[in-house]
Parts: structure tokens; C-alpha cells; sequence
């Protein structure tokens, strides 16, 4: 594929991943403690979905990255509780809480933080490693 032209490309592919995995990460937490009626009615947890892009000319230069090929639902059981005295219970006194796991989703958003600002910590670098360069001409 096109449009991978350098290792500014790279970093910021990979930053905006990252940002899109921050972000499922928020709404699971954020829907964590919902409750609803039905299994099918229960808040699923959502997970990006990765796929690597290559540059036209990875076989000379190597350069790769990665982008969100999309988003999907964990495939997980909501958890069902006996609460009969809840509004949104169902005719045998349950109701299914969201499948998501705040432990697993905390782990989840701090590799995410980390991957985010390693590849910041690369642009920044980068642009310093330049300037030194330019400077180095005067």
C-alpha cells in the first residue's frame, strides 16, 4: 500500500492504533457497570482489530506499520445476576451485566498509554536528531 513514506508515517499510524485502542478501553469501563434485561441486550466489551500495512518498498527499506482494520465484540458471557427486585430484571428475577472485565481493560489501557508514548518518544527524538543535523550545517 501507499502512503508509508517515512518514520513519521509509521509513528503516526501507530499513535492514532493506539488512540483507537484508548478508546475502546474508555467505553468498556464507562459501560462496565451497566445492567440489562436480556443476554442479546447486554453491553459486549469492543476490541480493535489490527491488521500490519506495508510500504510499497518493504522488501528494500523495511518499513511497516499498523492500522485498525476495524472494531469487534469480545466474545464473552454477561454475567447474570438473581436482583428480582431490579427494574430491567426478567421474568425469572435476572439481569446480565456487562461482559467486560475492568481488570483485564485497566492492563489493556496501560499497554496502550506505553505503546502511545514510545512512538511519541520516537517522533521526538527524530525531530531532535534533525535539528542537530541542520544545526550541524550553519
Amino acid at each position: 500500500m501507499s502512503g508509508i513514506e517515512n518514520i513519521f508515517d509509521v509513528a503516526s499510524r501507530a499513535m492514532s492504533s493506539q488512540m483507537t485502542r484508548l478508546n475502546t478501553v474508555a467505553s468498556n469501563i464507562a459501560n462496565a457497570r451497566s445492567v440489562a434485561g436480556s443476554r442479546e441486550e447486554a453491553y459486549q466489551a469492543i476490541k480493535p482489530l489490527f491488521e500490519v500495512e506495508y510500504a510499497n518498498k518493504v522488501s528494500e527499506n523495511g518499513i511497516s506499520t499498523v492500522n485498525v482494520r476495524g472494531i469487534v465484540t469480545a466474545d464473552r458471557e454477561p454475567n447474570k445476576v438473581y436482583q428480582p427486585d431490579h427494574p430491567k430484571a426478567d421474568e425469572e428475577g435476572y439481569v446480565w451485566g456487562a461482559a467486560v472485565n475492568i481488570e483485564e481493560e485497566m492492563v489493556e489501557m496501560l499497554e496502550a498509554s506505553r505503546q502511545y508514548q514510545n512512538n511519541l518518544e520516537v517522533v521526538s527524538t527524530l525531530r531532535s536528531l534533525m535539528m542537530r543535523t541542520v544545526n550541524m550545517g550553519r
